[in-house]
């Protein structure tokens, strides 16, 4: 699993930075998180393949985060998309699109699916076959969701040396995988350790935007390998931080050492910076393994 940058601007495309946005991928399958004005150049920038997106996770209805979904969605209309593309977000996202395309005269020529997020409490809100995707409730001035992936645990892998040396049959396979022990014809018990290797561990990725510092975060966050969260201000602006509902770059460094996570990233920065080193020396001096997010980079779990 690994997550790719689209923007980390917050309130407007400054500095060069562009409106937040991100790509999941895990496995095969790529998901939209947020998608803030120009999302959709910046696609095309870095090569996304967005006629592979089903799911778009919205955290809140702020324009910044949500304004570019209607021009992607217009441009899946122009090239005619049959599949179905699901949206997660608070209530109004709905709306928001009806409306528009009403006022617009944009039809859809494919199935669109709005779930409704509630905000007040972590809930699962997606599932396949290979991940599953909680909401985190965010502290915003306006109702506002963080997204957990979590990896589902993956089966045991065949040690291919050993389906010709025990003469394994197909139909055996599925409950090698799964952990069982290998009964033989003579009697003789195989361990399934000696047959199979483990799978790679399933991995978390949070991401927290927009949000102040909240306890509960921290809890849902616990031991993620990879967290997103928000860093609008520094330590210089902290009230500011207070009266926006956001938070400064040492605020998301103490959410990440106290929730024990594997490494943070940080976006969401406010247009009066231009040098993010404060960020990074005032988050390393909390949790060294801090970064600030590089539009266009891949981050891996």
């Amino acid at each position: 699993m690994q997550v790719q940058i689209l923007g980390s601007s917050a309130g407007g495309p400054f500095q060069g930075r562009h409106y937040t946005a991100q790509i999941l991928q895990q496995d095969n399958h790529y998901y939209l998180i947020n998608c803030g004005e120009g999302t959709e150049e910046q696609m095309y920038k870095f090569g996304v393949k967005a006629d592979r997106l089903n799911h778009v996770f919205i955290s809140h209805l702020h324009g910044d985060h949500v304004y570019g979904l209607v021009g992607l969605i217009t441009s899946y209309c122009l090239k005619r998309r049959t599949e179905t593309l699901h949206c997660y977000a608070p209530a109004g996202l709905q709306e928001l699109v009806a409306q528009t395309f009403r006022l617009t005269g944009v039809r859809t020529p494919f199935p669109m699916v709005f779930h409704v997020v509630d905000t007040e409490q972590s809930s699962l809100v997606f599932e396949n076959r290979g991940l599953e995707v909680w909401s985190i409730p965010l502290n915003h001035r306006t109702p506002c969701a963080g997204w957990l992936f979590r990896e589902k645990p993956r089966l045991r892998n065949i040690r291919k040396e050993k389906i010709e040396e025990y003469n394994l049959h197909y139909s055996q396979l599925p409950a090698l995988k799964r952990g069982e022990h290998l009964l033989l014809p003579d009697g003789r018990n195989i361990p399934n350790a000696e047959l199979t290797q483990d799978p790679p561990a399933p991995q978390q990725y949070a991401f927290c935007s927009d949000t102040a510092f909240s306890e509960k975060v921290v809890e849902l966050v616990k031991c993620v390998d990879l967290l997103y969260h928000e860093a609008t201000f520094t330590n210089d602006h902290q009230e500011e931080a207070a009266i926006a509902y956001h938070s400064t770059a040492e605020q998301a460094a103490t959410v990440a050492l106290r929730a024990g996570v594997g490494r943070l990233i940080m976006g969401h920065f406010s247009a009066r910076y231009k040098n993010l080193e404060q960020h990074l020396s005032e988050a390393r001096a909390v949790f060294s393994a801090s970064d600030v997010v590089v539009e266009g980079e891949w981050y891996g779990c």
